[in-house]
């Protein structure tokens, strides 16, 4: 195994070993009926519903860079609520990306450290009539100093998500607009979009399956501009140790991509849940 590949293998092995903790250190959790089940169910497929969660989604990207290699990612992303009074919630998304990437060009390095941390804030009514909806501004960190990894820029945007979710059915869109206003000067400027058009069903017996995409849009350039995956994914509603979690495992092509990047990637992830008790 390349020093890229036991890189990311060890990764992946901490995470499991910090999810392996005891229970008692991370506290204890009444295990929920089949109504709870159900409701918890549908609000995983709802980005901003009052539902504290902590996915990790491991990602294996393949045909990356020149000798079409594999680039692993893993993306933290904790979703945290907060009621501001009866009529209106806040609900904060953090996306903390750790990469290992092989060399994007000739005679280039391997990579592994944090991207660029995404974090998204949705102001959304508390009480809906059939359609969900949220929006805030989005900021993006410059978490890293190796030029393959991240932009090095401070960014910042709008960002908006609206959702219906009839019977068994979710169906929605999160979409935002990053622009660099900060950084290193030597630096491209970002203007880039992201997309993410998302349907799922819900069965009784606690599966879910997904269709969606994460599409970007880099606006700096006229070539290789789009990046535009198509991912089926499938997740089981369970439980890992005393909390509600949700397994999930998925497959994505790329319809669009530029020149170094991925051609189509493998997706499985662990979502721990911490419902809020009324």
């Amino acid at each position: 195994m390349s020093a890229f590949g036991r890189k990311a293998s060890a990764l992946a092995l901490v995470v499991l070993v910090v999810l392996s903790l005891p229970a008692e250190s991370r506290g204890q959790q009444t295990a929920p009926t089949a109504d709870e089940s159900a409701e918890l169910q549908k609000k995983l497929s709802n980005p901003i519903s009052d539902l504290v969660s902590v996915p990790f989604q491991f990602n294996w990207e393949q045909g990356v860079g020149p000798n079409e290699q594999t680039r692993f990612i893993l993306n933290v992303q904790p979703v945290m609520p907060f009621q501001l009074n009866e009529d209106w919630n806040l609900i904060a998304r953090v996306i903390v990306p750790l990469v290992s990437q092989p060399p994007l060009f000739e005679g280039g390095a391997s990579a592994f450290g944090v991207s660029d941390i995404l974090t998204s804030f949705f102001f959304s009514p508390s009480k809906s009539s059939g359609l969900t909806w949220g929006v805030g501004p989005v900021v993006s960190l410059p978490s890293t100093t190796i030029p393959t990894l991240g932009t090095e820029k401070w960014g910042a945007g709008p960002t908006v998500v609206a959702l219906k979710q009839s019977g068994p059915w979710t169906y929605g869109v999160l979409w935002n607009q990053i622009w660099s206003f900060s950084g290193n000067t030597e630096r491209s400027d970002v203007n880039q979009m992201f997309l993410q058009p998302f349907v799922a069903y819900n069965t009784k017996s606690r599966w879910t399956f997904t269709l969606q995409s994460e599409t970007t849009a880099n606006w700096e350039v006229d070539e290789d501009r789009w990046t535009v995956p198509v991912n089926v994914l499938v997740a089981k509603l369970s439980s890992f140790g005393p909390f509600p979690a949700s397994y999930l495992f998925g497959f994505g092509v790329f319809a669009e991509h530029p020149e170094i990047g991925p051609s189509w990637k493998i997706r499985s992830a662990i979502t721990l849940l911490l419902p809020r008790r009324k």
